[in-house]
């Protein structure tokens, strides 16, 4: 298993892959009044690093109350 350090590391680098997806995201759907129907380009991955970044935060969480 992987250690807190390593696990941690691997948190920031999903969430901040995640955010750079939402931030792309959320530029292709800027501009112009009128209505506009967002279809998601990065949706799946997004959805794969959201469970990612969950299930690496349980997996901290655990550590750190087997510490306690």
């Amino acid at each position: 298993m992987s250690n807190k350090h390593e696990i941690e590391e691997d948190l920031y680098r999903a969430q901040s892959r995640l955010d750079e997806l939402c931030q792309h995201e959320a530029q292709a759907s800027t501009g112009g009044t009128q209505t506009v129907t967002i279809q998601p380009q990065y949706g799946e991955e997004m959805q794969s690093l959201r469970e990612e970044c969950s299930q690496l935060r349980i997996i901290l969480e655990a550590m750190e109350a087997s510490e306690d």
